[in-house]
């Protein structure tokens, strides 16, 4: 199967690598198919491109790159649209976005940690969970055993 992409030129791809998300994603609802790239030279960053739309490409990455641990419970509609028999089949994606500098900066990159992807890698069926009451801790970990302490 042949799809467009405006960002990553003409694919070819197996049909059944497309990810469906029955209820689209929101803002981009009438958007149901989808495959998902990795970016070459990144180990972090995904393409997560609308096979009907060459013009709808979202990047992705693993929240675990940024140490971000979610935790959270799918509603009973959620676990029946995913299928998923446990969470083992669950991959969990947040949708990038790059906001530019205000001209002296670089442009950052930002994810949407309060509305992940959540994929059925298995059977290849996702949802976007908007989290709305959300309670965040931080883990601290130490990287560097010795502390540098100057005299002001």
């Amino acid at each position: 199967m042949d799809i467009q992409s405006k960002l990553l030129g003409d694919q070819q791809v197996n049909p059944d690598t497309i990810i469906t998300f029955p209820k689209g994603i929101p803002g981009f609802e009438d958007q149901t198919r989808f495959k998902l790239f990795h970016q070459e030279g990144s180990e972090i960053v995904f393409w997560l491109q609308g096979v009907d739309s060459d013009e709808l490409t979202l990047s992705v990455a693993s929240p675990a790159h940024f140490n971000i641990n979610y935790n959270f419970v799918l509603s009973d509609d959620e676990q029946k649209l995913l299928q998923a028999d446990n969470s083992d089949e669950l991959v969990i994606l947040l949708v990038l976005h790059k906001e530019e500098g205000d001209g002296a900066g670089k442009p950052t990159i930002k994810g949407s940690i309060k509305s992940p992807l959540v994929i059925n890698s298995s059977k290849r069926i996702g949802l976007q969970k908007v989290l709305v009451n959300i309670e965040q801790s931080i883990t601290l970990t130490e990287k560097v055993s010795e502390i540098d302490v100057s005299e002001a």
